[in-house]
């Protein structure tokens, strides 16, 4: 508008102009988008009082030097992934270490428990007096010092002694494969003394294991034996061959070389059950008698 002596005229900034000149300015309050925004504007929209053009440069120059900064913030930042990820495998490898020793100790202790539970049952006490099937005399102290896996049976017997004894026997072969481990005796003792003497038990326990023990003895002898290890066995009728099934307990019995009686295994068990057990008891026996 002009003035009232019609001197040179100027122009002051309708308020549609002013809002047009100020948002531009706002937006450089903003994040370093803003800027990359506001860059985009040609000059010719900011109003030439604003010095359009050299703000538009300037906003450009702000737009790169924000993106820049964006850039170097967004790199990740302390160790490479490398080493976060070999940290993370030492860490699980460690936290796994001490699970597997917290799980062997846990069964250390079970199997402390439960052969001081056996103990107290007082199975296997006392001695015995019996004959091998070389025809030597033999006592439960001819044992002391080794690992025995006993089984209680009778050579007519048409399966089920042949089958445990022959879990017996893959369980001794099994422990014999591993260095280190002591050796396990296996001894079979008849609970048929009538039929079973030196000579029957001879000829039968070659068939199983080089070191397989075969024990008999009179009909007193392997009732006291039967007895303290709680083995029931009863002969049924005869036939009209004479011949007999002796009904009898299945287990495989396992004594330490303390000569106690430390577990048991039923038929339920296989022969990789009963290795793994008889490996958990020697790892945790501690003998009592020194």
């Amino acid at each position: 508008m002009g003035d009232a002596g019609g001197q040179g005229t100027f122009w002051l900034p309708t308020p549609l102009v002013f809002r047009r000149s100020i948002r531009p300015m706002l937006l450089l309050t903003r994040t370093p988008e803003a800027w990359h925004r506001l860059s985009q504007l040609k000059a010719t929209a900011l109003p030439g009082i604003l010095g359009g053009k050299a703000l538009h440069m300037r906003c450009r120059l702000w737009s790169r030097q924000g993106s820049a900064e964006t850039g170097r913030q967004g790199q990740p930042q302390g160790p490479g992934l490398q080493t976060r990820l070999l940290i993370t495998a030492l860490f699980g490898a460690g936290l796994g270490g001490a699970w597997l020793a917290l799980r062997a100790e846990k069964e250390q202790w079970r199997l402390q428990r439960r052969t001081e539970a056996l103990r107290q049952a007082s199975v296997g006490q006392g001695d015995f007096s019996l004959t091998d099937h070389r025809g030597q005399a033999r006592c439960k102290a001819d044992f002391q010092g080794q690992w025995v896996l006993m089984y209680f049976g009778f050579t007519h017997c048409p399966d089920i002694c042949p089958d445990e004894l022959e879990k017996l026997v893959q369980v001794v072969q099994q422990l014999e494969a591993e260095p280190g481990l002591p050796p396990v005796q296996p001894i079979f003792i008849t609970v048929d003394p009538e039929r079973d003497d030196v000579t029957a038990m001879a000829r039968y326990v070659q068939d199983f294991h080089p070191r397989l023990l075969g024990l008999t003895g009179s009909a007193e002898q392997v009732a006291q034996v039967s007895r303290s290890y709680r083995v029931y066995y009863s002969a049924g009728p005869k036939d009209e061959d004479q011949d007999y099934i002796v009904d009898h307990s299945i287990a495989i019995y396992l004594l330490s070389p303390d000569g106690l009686f430390t577990d048991y295994y039923g038929r339920a068990r296989s022969a990789k059950q009963i290795a793994d057990s008889v490996r958990g008891h020697m790892a945790a026996f501690r003998s009592v008698l020194h």
